[in-house]
């Protein structure tokens, strides 16, 4: 009769609750999940929710029909190891929007939209397979 009583007592506690999923390969390797962002996808985006350039980057590669990867860092549990990573790569004093096309780093807001005016992004985007007309 005991072994029943343990048996109902198991089957009535609740699974634990996983995390939620999360982009991260590693809390503790941020240079290697951005470095696996950029080789696996044709566009990644790096960028902060609350920042308005990052809002213009994101909205004018939507507007041309691309679906880029987009990492909010202030969502990210490792945003600023990530963050440190791409200070690191790009060298600018604010490396978000970090734009990376064809597993290469193309720049900030300012040069994507250097690229979309003077007709150099669509056949980079092309290039890489984010666009396919």
């Amino acid at each position: 009769m005991q072994a029943m009583k343990s048996v109902t007592q198991v089957e009535s506690t609740p699974p634990p609750l996983l995390p939620p999923p999360s982009l991260s390969l590693s809390p503790t390797r941020p240079y290697e999940l951005v470095h696996h962002l950029v080789s696996c996808n044709a566009v990644v985006v790096f960028s902060m929710s609350s920042c308005c350039m990052s809002t213009v980057a994101k909205r004018l590669l939507f507007s041309l029909g691309v679906g880029p990867t987009v990492v909010e860092l202030d969502e990210q549990s490792d945003g600023l190891g990530i963050r440190s990573v791409l200070y690191q790569l790009v060298g600018a004093l604010q490396p978000v929007p970090a734009v990376f096309v064809g597993g290469k780093f193309l720049g900030g807001v300012q040069t994507l939209m250097a690229s979309h005016i003077n007709g150099t992004l669509v056949p980079l985007l092309k290039e890489a397979g984010a666009l396919w007309l």
